[in-house]
């Protein structure tokens, strides 16, 4: 079955769910262009998810995606939040930050039975999880509610878990892919494979329509990964610079110069394996850290330090995601750029 018949869309391109960077008005532009459009709940409360679940149902009658995470929250290391902290201990007398006055905490919630019953309430056609799915209880209740499913995955081996634990589609996201890594059965990040190395290995294994992300940012890359067995793409950095964005000054600034060249995967902004802009706060202190404590837990340490940073026009310290291709970035309407694509395909 094709993915516009899966899904009920008109082509088959979604936009990636972007925490931090969109809300209900990127997603909205998307699907009435007719895409699928996404909104990332795991950092939203209740209120703040029912109020954009209503937005999205008076601003459309088109599919969109909300997505949720999936993860098991960390048991809190008091003394890995410590190291951490001292770790950061220069920056925070740099802009004269006091840490005992930071609260400890993660700021991203897995997908629950509140956010369960909010899904029931406004039955959204897609739901979609990151880190794999929820328990089997939560998952059929979402089934239930009438939403086809989609989720991440990184390897082959997530593919096949996926589609054997009640996925409709997956997201084969590819090592070029901006934000976090859906990473789920494994913390081995040499398991990761590119996306046009990934999408023809997980179209073999599985019988569910798979969706090439990572790295797509026109319709010669759109074209190449459906010769490579995909049904559709995703696509998160191309959207950006498009006004319906959130982007930050210091984010667009960085995505449209030579900066945006150089990305890596880090764990400094959550503790989850994420892949950013190079900035200062990576390079002093690697991308990767074993000091960091592990996702969601590292932000609240460095969530100051970007605050401060940004108030001085600075990304040093804040997560600017994008994926290794931002050549593909617009300062167009996002129904503008669906278009401009489709019209190529």
């Amino acid at each position: 079955m094709a993915l516009q018949d899966v899904l009920g869309i008109e082509w088959p391109i979604i936009q990636a769910p972007m925490a931090g960077v969109q809300d209900s008005r990127l997603a909205l532009a998307v699907s009435n262009a007719g895409g699928l459009g996404s909104l990332p709940c795991a950092m939203l409360s209740p209120e703040a998810l029912r109020s954009e679940l209503e937005t999205l149902r008076a601003g459309t009658g088109k599919p969109f995606n909300v997505n949720f995470f999936a993860h098991t929250p960390p048991v809190p290391d008091n003394a890995r939040e410590q190291r951490w902290r001292e770790a950061l201990s220069p920056y925070y007398r740099e802009f004269g930050i006091d840490p005992h006055a930071i609260p400890a905490g993660g700021g991203r919630t897995p997908f629950n039975e509140e956010t369960a019953a909010l899904v029931e309430a406004f039955r959204p056609q897609v739901v979609s999880f990151h880190f794999g799915l929820p328990a089997p209880a939560l998952l059929q209740r979402v089934k239930a509610a009438g939403a086809r499913v989609l989720s991440t995955a990184t390897t082959v081996e997530e593919a096949l878990w996926l589609e054997q634990n009640g996925a409709d589609a997956i997201i084969a996201q590819g090592l070029e892919a901006g934000g976090h890594r859906g990473i789920f059965l494994t913390r081995d990040l040499s398991t990761q494979l590119g996306t046009f190395a990934l999408v023809p290995q997980v179209a073999g294994a599985v019988k569910i329509p798979v969706i090439a992300a990572g790295g797509i940012a026109d319709v010669g890359g759109i074209r190449a990964a459906m010769e490579l067995g995909a049904a559709g793409v995703q696509l998160g950095t191309a959207f950006l610079l498009c006004p319906e964005a959130t982007t930050r000054a210091v984010h667009r600034e960085a995505l449209k110069g030579p900066q945006a060249r150089h990305t890596a995967i880090t764990n400094l902004f959550s503790g989850g394996p994420a892949r950013s802009i190079m900035n200062r706060v990576m390079r002093e202190l690697g991308p990767v850290a074993e000091v960091a404590p592990e996702f969601p837990l590292a932000t609240s340490a460095i969530a100051p330090l970007r605050a401060a940073a940004e108030a001085r026009d600075s990304g040093d310290f804040s997560p600017l995601w994008s994926g290794q291709n931002a050549s593909g970035c617009q300062e167009i309407p996002a129904g503008q750029l669906i278009r401009q694509l489709v019209e190529q395909l």
